[in-house]
């Protein structure tokens, strides 16, 4: 197993139905990795993907950076608003905290042209991992 990490980047329209499409991406990205990797990983990208389709504003990208022991998954959008935890409601709220529950670590960076949600997930529980 090599220790380089791969980039990978999607650039989204601002439909709700790219969700699909990025699932998708996700997968053919991913192919290869545990299956309990690929679909935590998938579950993350959608809901960080939906809140930055449903709170942000174009343009919206999202990367994976591929790696032995982790994946990064990085969302961005042209808001400069940041990403809060709502109380989960009937009308959503679920999201940041199911990242919280399902990533190993997660945050946000503001940029100049907007801001960028990540979450990281441990692919290889090895020693490596465990160092993070």
């Amino acid at each position: 197993m090599h220790l380089r990490t791969v980039r990978h980047e999607l650039g989204i329209s601002p439909e709700l139905t790219e969700l699909a499409r990025v699932r998708h991406w996700v997968r053919t990205v991913l192919r290869g990795f545990p299956a309990a990797v690929v679909g935590t990983a998938v579950m993350v990208v959608d809901e960080l993907t939906s809140n930055a389709l449903r709170h942000g504003r174009a343009p919206y990208h999202v990367r994976l950076l591929a790696g032995a022991a982790r994946v990064r998954i990085e969302v961005d959008d042209g808001a400069g608003e940041p990403a809060r935890r709502k109380p989960p409601s009937d009308h959503g709220g679920r999201g940041l905290l199911l990242v919280e529950r399902c990533a190993a670590a997660w945050g946000q960076l503001r940029r100049p042209s907007g801001k960028t949600l990540w979450a990281e997930l441990v692919t290889d529980p090895g020693p490596a991992a465990a160092h993070g």
